[in-house]
């Protein structure tokens, strides 16, 4: 995937996601149906037994999801994600990368792999969304 995010749509998408900035996370690459983003691990990441928390592993892959959903031109919501932990993490960086599985004039679904630096996996999470009727203006 290019390292570059190739629609003012796209951008415009994550301008309003304020959560996703405030955590930190960054989007560093997106396009029709694909997305990839990134999470430098600082302290406030990390839950009581000191390894990254699994709600920001899971708000890393959900920017991904919804970055690549809502790049198709219509706004599209989650209506059911699941995410498997396999591994802990401690510091570094994590990045998701969004992969459209399928795209349905309603439905469409997007495999988010959540890997470390150095490629390893450690998570995955899979996403399902409506895609609303309206294109957007």
């Amino acid at each position: 995937m290019k390292e570059i995010i190739t629609s003012e749509t796209i951008k415009d998408f994550f301008r309003k996601d304020l959560f996703a900035g405030f955590v930190g996370i960054e989007l560093i690459a997106a396009g029709e149906g694909r997305a990839r983003a990134k999470l430098e691990i600082r302290n406030h990441h990390l839950n009581g037994l000191g390894l990254v928390h699994g709600g920001a592993i899971f708000a890393l892959a959900d920017l991904a999801f919804a970055t690549a959903v809502n790049s198709r031109g219509r706004d599209a919501v989650a209506i059911h994600c699941s995410i498997s932990y396999l591994k802990a993490v401690t510091d570094g960086s994590l990045f998701a990368e969004a992969e459209e599985v399928s795209c349905g004039p309603k439905i469409a679904t997007y495999t988010i792999r959540i890997t470390d630096a150095s490629g390893e996996l450690i998570s995955c999470f899979e996403g399902m969304a409506f895609r609303k009727t309206d294109k957007r203006s």
